[in-house]
């Protein structure tokens, strides 16, 4: 077979046609660089060049979709984000007074900016994904954390629902904005919230999954819209039919299932095959391994990835042995 483009290859893999090889690529933070848009968009394109991936999922803080409602954060370390320091919401008065806002200004604006200076950078040549969290997961960590969430939704299950709308409203406008602004699509994350570790069916069914289902509706038509389903023991089987292009999970995560046994569930291409909490230590060799065992799968809807963001401490050789089983 002829040699195809980074694009062509994408979207031959992710509708489940013959492909000249598996596409490959990986993601991580730099905490340290992702403070303004320069600053993200170079260490992006560092990654993204020194390894030839063939699509970027551009990557940015994780707090940021907090910080645009309030909350406050730390100062990051090179292994990690900053630490919450003032939780937005701490009372279901707190809850019930969120409100959606303009997403092209503040913060969310300045991460639009960046995107459009990365897609400016890369041109044609390849795919970007932005990356967008959902309102269930944005709302949590306006809260600090998980249970504190649960606890309020408990308490008054109205004043959380009102919360979580206004967030959906925010994200849909913002994850429309993205697209217009050139992302191939959009690499929707639930995070935390649909593991069995975190919450139950029922109140992800409640609290979560139809505001995933509102947003998504609206950017559809979107040909690379990926699905990311966080942590061990997760509820990907609950989240199956949502409409996008491709899942992504951590298929060697505890509990979680294979990428073998989710394609023969679902017309979804998958992706995933590396475990990212064994790629700073992991040998080469080791990595390699994984890789090369992914791709027993069969090469129609695949895309060779690591199940979640990678640490900064992977190596360049790990990162390099993940496209060379790619590349046979």
């Amino acid at each position: 077979m002829a040699e195809m483009t980074k694009k062509q290859r994408v979207r031959a893999a992710l509708a489940g046609q013959p492909v000249d090889r598996v596409p490959v690529s990986m993601w991580g933070h730099d905490y340290l660089r992702e403070g303004t848009p320069e600053d993200i968009v170079a260490t992006t394109l560092e990654q993204y060049r020194g390894s030839d991936w063939d699509f970027i999922k551009f990557n940015p803080r994780a707090s940021y979709f907090a910080e645009a409602w309030g909350s406050e954060f730390a100062s990051s370390s090179a292994e990690r984000g900053g630490a919450p320091t003032h939780n937005a919401v701490g009372s279901v008065a707190e809850l019930a007074a969120l409100r959606p806002f303009d997403p092209r200004g503040g913060v969310f604006g300045e991460h639009l900016t960046a995107l459009k200076m990365l897609l400016e950078a890369v041109g044609d040549e390849v795919d970007v994904l932005h990356t967008v969290f959902s309102p269930l997961s944005v709302v949590g960590r306006l809260c600090g954390t998980e249970p504190r969430l649960i606890e309020l939704a408990s308490e008054d299950p109205a004043a959380t629902h009102s919360a979580i709308a206004a967030a959906t409203e925010t994200l849909a406008e913002y994850c429309v904005a993205a697209l217009e602004t050139g992302a191939a699509g959009i690499f929707y994350a639930p995070l935390s919230w649909a593991s069995h570790d975190v919450c139950s069916e029922d109140f992800y069914r409640e609290f979560g999954r139809p505001y995933d289902l509102q947003i998504l509706a609206g950017i559809r038509a979107a040909e690379f819209n990926v699905l990311h389903v966080c942590r061990n023991h997760n509820m990907i089987d609950l989240l199956l039919d949502y409409p996008v292009a491709a899942v992504n999970w951590a298929d060697r995560g505890q509990g979680n299932p294979s990428l073998a046994a989710v394609k023969g569930r679902t017309a979804m291409a998958v992706m995933g095959g590396i475990d990212q909490t064994g790629l700073a230590t992991m040998s080469a060799e080791e990595t390699a391994t994984q890789a090369t065992d992914a791709l027993t799968a069969g090469p129609d809807r695949l895309l060779l990835t690591a199940g979640c963001s990678i640490p900064p401490a992977t190596t360049d050789a790990n990162r390099a042995s993940v496209v060379a089983a790619a590349r046979g």
